[in-house]
């Protein structure tokens, strides 16, 4: 293993390197722009054998790397926000089309009004479009990630493209040390992919047609639903598999910290889990058993090993860093469905913080540790909390 200091966005496109990607689209967006800059010097140089396409639009990315993939190629693209938004119909399509592109998505706030700064809104707004999403906490995980996701894509139990999310500058262009595996190790972890029956043979072309009669798209929709169940199982594999070979493992699906004997839990999903950890151990040397579940895997959603985790904690605060108006809050929802339906009742309690790049303190995971611990003693209903607002109405105060 070498040791180096790089940021998330040039461990992504490292990553890239180290799987032999052979096509990449992308069209510049911030935070990303240097994930892409840097597979093209990598390109440029000869270092990764693979044809970069400029595009003139996110729209066009995603359909270059479609038509790519169903040709055999391994393919990437990455994006951002109003790029995510912009290119929605094409995620779609490679969702509904069973199509093992990777594309990392470096999380950014959605405008109006406008922002550079980081929230979940833009990746998780695509969350029925029928891609694996996998959230990353720092720059060592974006690398390794990228890797896992070639390999979760590819499988025949799985065949869905994979979306590989971090945080804009939080961990995009944050620098850190990590350990880069060798080409040799990778190689063994990721094998070329090998010719199958479904490719499309530019040496023999035909004509397809991609209408479904109502006599056949429910099944479609079925075995797109089939394939993301089977992705859990193939998450945890490929993470497991990785592990030892590197010695770095994610725990799958879902990361736990301090989580065994915990009393309160904070479940979200990004690098503020670091926060949270750090909120945790202060919880704990004041004599309060506190943990943090980390989400590594929005789809497919975790249910089953989130029960596990939380099946005798006694109070959850579930910390949304989005906002789905008219809904409490998108995970806080799914948290409550996944334990309503599993019959596990814990105490749950949602927050909402770190809209457009908001920071977000220990001492604020401090607070919503305790916030929760009161209203679980308290037997408290009612709305979700939001963290550090500083007014309401216009915004303008």
């Amino acid at each position: 293993m070498q040791k180096t200091v790089i940021s998330g966005n040039e461990a992504v496109a490292l990553g890239v390197k180290l799987a032999k990607v052979q096509v990449v689209a992308a069209y510049p967006i911030t935070p990303q722009t240097i994930i892409v800059e840097k597979i093209a010097e990598y390109v440029e140089s000869g270092e990764l054998k693979a044809r970069f396409i400029n595009v003139e639009s996110e729209h066009s990315a995603m359909a270059a790397c479609i038509g790519a993939a169903a040709g055999g190629a391994r393919v990437f693209t990455a994006t951002s926000s109003q790029g995510l938004l912009y290119m929605s119909e094409m995620v779609f399509w490679a969702g509904g089309a069973r199509l093992p592109v990777v594309m990392a998505v470096v999380n950014r706030a959605i405008a109006p009004p406008w922002s550079i700064w980081c929230d979940h809104n833009d990746a998780l707004s695509q969350r029925d479009s029928g891609w694996v999403q996998l959230w990353v906490e720092n720059v060592q995980e974006a690398l390794d990630t990228v890797i896992q996701a070639y390999r979760i894509a590819e499988d025949e139990r799985v065949m869905l493209p994979v979306m590989i999310c971090l945080d804009g500058f939080l961990v995009s262009h944050s620098y850190e040390p990590i350990e880069v595996p060798s080409q040799q190790l990778v190689d063994s972890f990721l094998p070329e992919k090998t010719p199958a029956p479904y490719w499309i043979d530019v040496t023999n072309p035909r004509s397809y047609g991609t209408i479904a009669s109502p006599e056949t798209y429910m099944e479609f929709r079925y075995e797109l639903q089939e394939a993301m169940e089977g992705a859990k199982r193939v998450v945890k594999e490929v993470d497991e598999d990785w592990g030892r070979l590197t010695g770095r493992s994610y725990g799958g699906l879902i990361d736990l910290y301090l989580c065994d004997d915990a009393e309160v839990v904070a479940v979200l999903i990004g690098s503020w889990a670091g926060d949270a950890k750090e909120a945790a151990d202060i919880m704990r040397s004041r004599g309060v058993k506190a943990g943090v579940l980390r989400l590594r895997s929005t789809r497919p959603f975790p249910a089953e090993d989130l029960v596990e985790a939380l099946k005798d904690v006694d109070a959850v605060a579930v910390v949304d860093r989005s906002l789905s108006p008219g809904l409490p809050s998108i995970l806080l929802s799914e948290v409550k469905a996944a334990l309503y339906e599993h019959g596990a009742k814990p105490y749950v309690k949602g927050f909402i913080a770190g809209l457009g790049g908001r920071d977000v303190t220990p001492q604020d995971f401090v607070n919503v540790f305790e916030r929760t611990l009161k209203g679980f003693k308290k037997g408290e209903t009612g709305k979700v909390e939001w963290v550090g607002l500083r007014g309401v109405g216009s915004g303008h105060r």
